[in-house]
């Protein structure tokens, strides 16, 4: 278990802030600030994994809770058919995202946005979010981060033709919010709605065999 470099400065303000509270006011006033502090730690945690080592599995790019599986026509990446499963994170879940394939980088967007609630249907389409698109020899994957009503605050370490391993870590999304992945028809989904699934681990489809 580690914590995410942006977790040291959230939780030292606040421990800061304890400290004058509890030295200058009342030992008391200090337990507020204390708790979010220990809040921030727990948050920015960024708990190890197994990832899959089979190449035809993608695995989950984000904790939380399967909100929905949809078919798509077409999005930025894919121009073809494909499926989009989304993914709920509540302000408990594991906030890092991962890359669900090997690949690289071949197209990123930032899209300005509404802070609806993300657990509502119309967020991927109204909200702030940021695209990625990674494609390696076998197929092209995209994955969305997208702001909520809490997450005011999307972080990402990447950049076009950046590669990525499997299971990597490439950004996070701060306070709540939700995760999609959109995968071309050729990917057998293996999750439904209402499953708990856990980021770089949780196999998420598996590339169909072309026989």
């Amino acid at each position: 278990m580690s914590i995410i470099r942006e977790g040291f400065y959230f939780a030292g303000v606040a421990l800061l802030i304890a400290l004058f509270l509890g030295v200058l006011v009342h030992p008391y006033a200090a337990i507020l600030p204390a708790v979010l502090a220990c809040y921030c730690i727990y948050f920015f945690r960024n708990p190890d994994r197994k990832i899959p080592a089979d190449e035809n599995l993608i695995v989950s790019p984000a904790d939380g809770t399967v909100q929905d599986v949809v078919e798509v026509d077409a999005d930025d990446f894919i121009k073809s058919p494909c499926r989009k499963v989304i993914i709920f994170l509540s302000v408990f879940d594991v906030h890092v995202n991962r890359s669900p394939i090997a690949g690289e980088i071949k197209i990123q967007k930032y899209i300005c946005g509404r802070f609806r609630p993300a657990y509502k249907d119309s967020v991927g389409f109204e909200n702030e979010r940021h695209l990625i698109g990674i494609e390696n020899e076998r197929l092209r994957v995209t994955v969305t981060q997208v702001a909520g009503i809490l997450a005011r605050r999307i972080v990402s370490w990447v950049t076009l033709d950046d590669k990525l391993e499997k299971g990597e870590l490439y950004g996070l999304i701060r306070f709540g919010s939700c995760t999609e992945l959109v995968m071309p028809a050729n990917v057998e989904v293996l999750v439904k709605k209402g499953d708990k699934v856990r980021g770089g681990e949780s196999i998420i489809g598996k590339i169909r065999d072309k026989g």
